[in-house]
């Protein structure tokens, strides 16, 4: 049963957890001045962290119970924003975004694969309706501003219009000729096999033989068939029949779509708070409406008139109804002046003696402290929200008695408890606005005071805004939103290199391979965009920036950031925003455009195509119409603007960064990624990279075809390179070819001679 499964495996994860956060409290809080051990430390915890993530996303996914998949969720975050604190600290410790620890691996019993990143699929599944949605807008406005992609027709002439004709009607007639002709030869033999039939006369013993067969091989293949079923009955892979009805219930419900659970979900919750309304709502009205009229009557008999109502944003009754008396109140106000005051003496007199160091003595250097105490891990946002689920699990799952509930689908105690406070807040809303009415009445009654409402209007501001709907359109129209390609990050095919380690050992820098970009796109780009609460608490990464060679994907890797997000894209490149909104003015208006858009709608992701042209030294006199330098000094503004709660990312692709002035490149981009092409030294990549583009092009792989042998010959070329000599060769005409001529070596080896590959000296100037 895939439930018990699921339950088991988030078990599993919880108490994998729980040793985890005792031994970072045991270990991380210790300072360490061994560097080598600092790395295994934080090396293993990222593992095991990785492990633990990879169990939460599943459960969380397969499990229909949706108050287990809310307390899922809220540890599934924190483990997300606690792998990233840990590769920030294993940055910051190796000066290298590129870490290499298959020693570790290899210690733990464990596969490269094992720490891949998984990327949650609620990030797209919790709002596919709104995804589906905005691309039906999307494509709509495409349309009808005439920008939808479609295929060129050419202009025919009469002549070659009549040769087509003429070609499809021979074509016809001759496959019209060959089915007739067939059909003559099948009568012939037919009234040839009659014949010989009739002279020699039926045989009773061959007919009785074809029945005989055709009835046993029946018998004997359902005797087969109930021999296997009553053998996964007995070894309990199948339900017997008269559980089977019971079975295909709980296969819907296990299959069930995740929408559609949350809709049910939503129908029982509003259901359980309806009823709670009727049975409890009239009670806790009055009770609060009690409570706040003895507040008022106790402050003026202390104060000697009414209070102000706290307002809507302070809080509103709840600031009013505090368990302490008014006296306590008063006192701690005074403890805070004089604690206030306190403080303001102890600045005054640090500041002083501070001056009167700094006339007598040098300042003292810190540097030799740090080093004597060693590394220590610096504080988290994450182990509090992991402890607090993990505290939350213990409390209502752990030891929870699931026979009762068949389904697993909720749990409706919980859900009363969760929505009584709901109640009581949509209680407390109205009972303010009934409160605040009579304390003006009780004010005007017996003070004879007026109101601030009465006493003051409030100034309007009456400024006509425009709808994020017509932005975007606008937008939209102008070609700087654009339709993000379908694209997953497991299509970014590349795999792990072994060296990594080996090479580090004899002090040389080994090349990044394809598998660490996919690591470091999936942990900067699509975890943080992905999560709310990730992307607030975690190390911000504004800006990223991937520098690599014509053809290594660049462009599929930022497709597949906006995919598997469900992110916007924004397309800043030079080319594209040359000649629309002109001037300093339209400049910054198209940018608070985009930042509107962007965060209202976000996530967002906001490309720039070869974006060392904003920052080249000098401009060539082919681009200067393009102004490609437009975007330079108002583009670290546009970053100051984004805040930790904006889901927006900057991403700038180059080919050639060491064109651009390093200065205010590195500025703006936080995170730089080289994406090299894939060498021989990685050849299993090599050789996977061709036997995956062959066969998603239709081809087929046989003995005549050698792919170690393209792997060695394809090393210098990239992933574009690849792609174009396989699509050359894989024509429709040659797979229509392919089971009576098998694909060869040569082929593919002719096609991709007539690329240029990327040469060493490029690749150095790269490193």
């Amino acid at each position: 049963f895939s439930i018990s499964t699921y339950n088991k495996m988030w078990t599993d994860a919880q108490k994998d957890l729980d040793i985890q956060l005792r031994r970072e409290r045991e270990e991380f809080l210790q300072p360490e001045k061994d560097r080598v051990k600092v790395f295994k430390m934080l090396a293993a915890s990222y593992i095991k962290y990785m492990q633990i993530f990879r169990n939460l996303e599943t459960a969380h996914d397969q499990l229909v119970h949706w108050q287990k998949r809310t307390v899922i969720r809220q540890v599934l975050d924190g483990v997300i924003g606690r792998i990233l604190e840990i590769k920030k600290e294993m940055v910051e410790l190796e000066n290298s975004e590129f870490h290499y620890i298959d020693n570790i691996l290899e210690d733990l019993k464990l596969l490269p694969e094992d720490i891949e990143v998984p990327v949650p699929r609620y990030f797209i599944k919790e709002k596919l309706e709104v995804l589906q949605q905005r691309e039906k807008i999307l494509d709509q406005i495409l349309f009808n501003a005439g920008l939808q992609t479609q295929k060129c027709v050419k202009a025919m002439t009469f002549e070659e219009a009549i040769k087509v004709i003429q070609v499809a009607e021979r074509a016809r007639q001759g496959r019209h000729r060959a089915a007739f002709m067939k059909q003559i030869y099948l009568e012939e033999k037919r009234e040839r096999q009659t014949k010989l039939q009739v002279q020699m006369g039926p045989n009773p013993d061959d007919a009785a033989t074809c029945i005989q067969k055709v009835w046993r091989g029946y018998i004997q293949r359902k005797k087969t068939d109930k021999m296997r079923e009553e053998e996964m009955i007995f070894l309990g892979m199948s339900l017997p029949p008269h559980l089977k009805a019971i079975s295909i219930s709980q296969m819907h419900t296990g299959q069930m779509n995740v929408l559609q659970g949350e809709v049910q979900e939503r129908h029982k919750e509003v259901f359980i708070k309806d009823k709670l309304r009727e049975t409890e709502g009239l009670d806790i009205k009055e009770t609060l409406q009690d409570q706040i009229g003895q507040c008022f009557i106790e402050c003026r008999h202390i104060i000697g008139k009414f209070p102000d109502y706290p307002t809507e944003e302070a809080g509103g009754s709840m600031a009013i109804l505090s368990q302490k008396t008014p006296e306590q109140v008063a006192a701690e106000l005074a403890a805070k002046k004089e604690i206030s005051l306190q403080k303001k003496a102890q600045k005054k007199k640090k500041e002083k003696e501070g001056k009167e160091k700094m006339k007598g003595k040098k300042p003292q250097k810190t540097g030799k402290k740090e080093e004597e105490e060693g590394w220590k891990m610096a504080p988290s946002n994450f182990l509090s929200i992991m402890e607090e689920g993990n505290s939350q699990y213990k409390a209502a799952w752990q030891n929870r008695d699931k026979g009762c509930d068949f389904l697993q689908d909720h749990d409706p105690e919980l859900i009363k408890e969760e929505k009584r406070e709901e109640v009581e807040e949509e209680i407390r809303v109205q009972v303010d606005e009934l409160m605040q009415q009579k304390l003006e009445n009780l004010k005007l009654a017996v003070d004879g005071e007026k109101s601030d409402k009465q006493k003051k209007g409030r100034k309007m501001m009456s400024l006509a805004h425009r709808t994020i709907d017509s932005l975007y359109r606008e937008l939209v129209e102008e070609g700087l939103l654009i339709k993000a390609k379908t694209v997953n990050l497991s299509d970014y095919v590349g795999k792990y290199s072994y060296l990594g380690t080996t090479l580090r050992q004899v002090d040389i820098e080994p090349m990044p391979c394809l598998a660490d970009v996919r690591q470091l796109i999936a942990l900067y780009g699509i975890l943080p965009l992905g999560s709310q609460t990730v992307h607030e608490k975690a190390p911000l990464v504004k800006a990223l920036l991937l520098a690599g060679p014509t053809g290594v994907g660049k462009k599929m890797l930022v497709h597949a950031i906006c995919t598997e997000t469900g992110a916007n894209l924004f397309n800043l490149s030079a080319s594209n925003i040359a000649g629309k909104y002109p001037g300093k003015n339209g400049l910054q208006m198209m940018l608070h455009m985009v930042l509107k858009v962007a965060k209202q709608l976000q996530p967002s992701v906001v490309w720039i195509g070869d974006t060392e042209k904003i920052f080249s030294k000098a401009v060539p006199k082919a681009e200067e119409e393009m102004n490609p330098k437009r975007l330079e000094k108002i583009l670290p503004k546009f970053l100051k603007a984004l805040k930790a709660q904006d889901r927006v990312l900057l991403v700038g692709t180059t080919n050639r960064p060491f064109d651009a002035n390093l200065k205010p490149f590195c500025k703006v981009y936080q995170k730089i990624i080289l994406i090299p092409r894939p060498d021989y030294a990685s050849r299993f990549g090599k050789y996977f990279l061709w036997k995956h583009i062959i066969l998603q092009n239709g081809g087929a792989i046989t003995n005549l075809l050698n792919i170690s042998c393209l792997a060695k010959v394809s090393d210098g070329f990239t992933q574009g390179h690849i792609i174009q000599a396989v699509q050359a060769v894989l024509s429709e005409l040659r797979l229509l070819q392919m089971t009576r001529k098998p694909l060869r070596t040569a082929e593919f080896m002719t096609s991709l001679a007539r690329q240029d590959p990327v040469y060493r000296e490029e690749e150095e100037i790269f490193k």
